[in-house]
């Protein structure tokens, strides 16, 4: 039977998580390792400030009181007695999309599961509270009995953002998009007339390219996104090598003229 583990950024009462864990246990094994409250947009903190504290709630269960990166390490570490076969996370009330990846704590547990080798899906649902987590939860099974019997590709998770039920027209593999905010700052002042900032909401500018996350999510397709370990920008870095001299520039800098590394 399958070892699956479970986590996600918005802790263990989450309505998300529940569903996620219901729709796991037909496929294997579940154990839950999640936030005891909400750690949304911690991205992929880690905490060394202080110790962390586990609590089991009952079999199989358990919540930390840290980020959802520092379930994943506790939970592989110390929680459980073998390799998990997956690990999901989620499933997260709002769809992360484009940039939204890079603050997303469900999408980072998934990045670290998978910096552990463990194939990882990080799970998203679009639409407005109450949230319907049904046609999120069939999603979740297809997807996760798929990865279960096959191979993602080396160092990569799969970013999933599921429409509403009723609305979900089918499946496409997609590209990161871009989604920046717009008047995402709220200016605010206290009874004693004190000036305060407060980041969140907003209007999101769409990418118009049209194989991207983004773009699947608004024609209400289910997107199924890669996602790799590895940021660097080949082609970036291929062009940086031919186009700068480089002994030139360490010569500037006073480090003598010496072979980039990996040339």
């Amino acid at each position: 039977m399958p070892l699956i583990m479970i986590t996600n950024d918005d802790g263990i009462d989450s309505p998300g998580i529940l569903a996620l864990r219901e729709a796991m246990s037909s496929l294997g094994r579940t154990v839950v390792v999640a936030p005891e409250r909400d750690n949304s947009a911690v991205s992929h903190a880690l905490t060394m400030s202080r110790p962390l504290r586990i609590r089991q709630r009952e079999s199989d269960i358990f919540t930390l009181d840290g980020t959802p990166t520092d379930c994943v390490v506790i939970g592989l570490g110390k929680l459980l007695d073998t390799r998990p076969d997956l690990l999901v996370s989620g499933i997260n009330p709002g769809p992360n999309l484009g940039d939204d990846i890079s603050y997303s704590g469900t999408v980072s547990a998934a990045i670290e599961g998978t910096m552990y080798g463990i194939p990882s899906i990080a799970f998203s649902v679009a639409g407005e509270p109450p949230y319907d987590y049904s046609m999120a939860m069939r999603v979740a099974v297809v997807l996760a009995d798929r990865v279960l019997a096959g191979k993602l590709p080396e160092n990569t998770l799969l970013n999933v953002n599921i429409p509403e039920g009723k609305v979900c027209r089918g499946l496409a593999i997609t590209r990161q998009g871009r989604r920046l905010w717009e008047n995402s700052i709220q200016e605010t002042f206290d009874p004693w007339g004190r000036r305060h900032y407060w980041i969140g909401g907003g209007t999101p500018l769409r990418d118009h390219g049209e194989d991207t996350d983004v773009a699947a999510l608004h024609h209400n397709l289910v997107s199924v996104t890669p996602i790799h370990l590895d940021l660097t920008n080949h082609p970036g870095l291929n062009l940086l090598r031919r186009s700068w001299d480089i002994g030139k520039m360490q010569e500037d800098i006073g480090g003598g003229r010496q072979e980039e590394a990996g040339s």
